[in-house]
């Protein structure tokens, strides 16, 4: 009975009710795309980090984050590779960089050198061309959603960098990067030729460790040896690394803000259709009052409109929220919108809380109703 009634004050003003799911679904999809946007960007920022092959990194001091990296001695990689618990030590280079298209004009990319049989930082989810094409004295491996910027076609497009000619022999999809930088990926000695360093420069040693090897003691024990370098786990170097882009840069603030406006307009929204909904029902309740029904019972009712409006609101706004994230994903946008089942129900749970809130203040003008006064009609 509870659930009909309810059913019926929700359906009974059509008008009413389309302006409580448009302001349910404006807030569903606004938060979709702003939390979505969020996730997208954390994993672009950690994708390099997250798929190399290493459990401590060794790097300069200051260095905030994957792209801008300065370089080191590769004295600390054979340093790192005494230490006990150390099975191998990678170097690896990386460093912005121009490129030269072939119709002429530049990009800035990042370079990435490091050497497939290494298995440190292999290029992931190649669609086109082979890893081993690498082996070639000018190949480079770039992702597909910038070749437009990079002025390449595909397979076998050149261009030069620091002078040196480069041939594009492989090509990946969905490696790319928050500040939109291209990353392009090479051997170790090539990208150490390309951009100049001297024989003793890296700019990353990615230490594997032992199977046995406690990784916090290892750091511990890289960093007493090698005090002109910073050693950190691979968690740490991660964790730098989004804060400096996601908080440093005020972009996830602006992300998480834009998220709670749009929680924030909801519910207002949302409130002022349930409170005028249960003005409108003032003498229905009071009936209900004065017949014997509790004050719990009315305010279930209440609670049911609002549950009913954020189920249906939620499932037209993830509607609309799913086609814009497939819409993005067949643009091949730079920064990708995220849905995981995790996010799917933080939002459904977001939009009940929405809904239960708004319901505070029709739930408030119930309580006051004296059941006399539907006597007095």
């Amino acid at each position: 009975m509870t659930f009909i009634l309810a059913f019926r004050n929700l359906f009974h003003d059509r008008v009413r009710l389309a302006v409580t799911l448009i302001g349910i679904l404006f807030a569903i999809v606004l938060i979709a795309v702003q939390l979505g946007l969020y996730l997208g960007a954390r994993q672009i920022i950690a994708s390099t980090i997250d798929h190399a092959k290493g459990d401590i990194w060794i790097m300069a001091y200051g260095n905030k984050n994957f792209e801008e990296a300065q370089p080191i001695n590769q004295r600390a990689r054979f340093v790192a590779l005494s230490t006990p618990g150390v099975a191998a030590v990678i170097p690896m280079i990386t460093s912005f960089v121009d490129w030269k298209k072939p119709d002429g004009g530049t990009a800035t990319i990042v370079l990435v050198g490091a050497d497939p049989e290494d298995g440190g930082l292999v290029p992931w989810d190649l669609v086109d061309g082979d890893i081993a094409a690498l082996g070639a004295r000018d190949a480079v491996i770039i992702d597909k959603t910038y070749l437009e910027d990079l002025g390449a076609s595909g397979l076998g497009s050149t261009a030069q960098i620091n002078g040196s000619r480069v041939r594009v022999v492989g090509l990946t999809d969905g490696i790319r990067s928050f500040t939109t930088t291209p990353f392009v990926f090479t051997t170790f000695s090539r990208a150490r030729s390309l951009l100049g360093l001297g024989p003793d420069q890296i700019t990353y040693g990615l230490v594997q460790l032992a199977p046995s090897a406690n990784p916090d003691a290892v750091r511990a024990a890289l960093q007493e040896r090698l005090p002109s370098e910073q050693v950190l786990t691979k968690a740490e170097f991660r964790n730098r690394s989004l804060n400096h882009w996601m908080m440093s840069t005020g972009a996830g603030v602006a992300l998480i803000g834009g998220a709670i406006l749009g929680l924030i307009v909801g519910t207002v929204i949302v409130a002022q259709t349930l409170y005028s909904s249960t003005k409108d029902h003032l003498n229905e309740f009071a009936t209900l009052r004065a017949l014997g029904s509790s004050t719990g019972y009315i305010h279930k009712v209440i609670l049911s409109q609002a549950a009913l409006s954020a189920a249906i609101g939620y499932g037209l706004g993830m509607t609309i929220a799913l086609l814009i994230i497939y819409v993005t994903e067949s643009m091949a946008l730079p920064l990708p919108i995220v849905m995981t089942p995790g996010l799917a129900a933080l939002l459904f749970g977001l939009t009940l809380f929405m809904c239960a809130i708004s319901a505070i203040a029709a739930i408030s003008k119930v309580t006051r109703i004296d059941p006399a006064m539907v006597f007095s009609r």
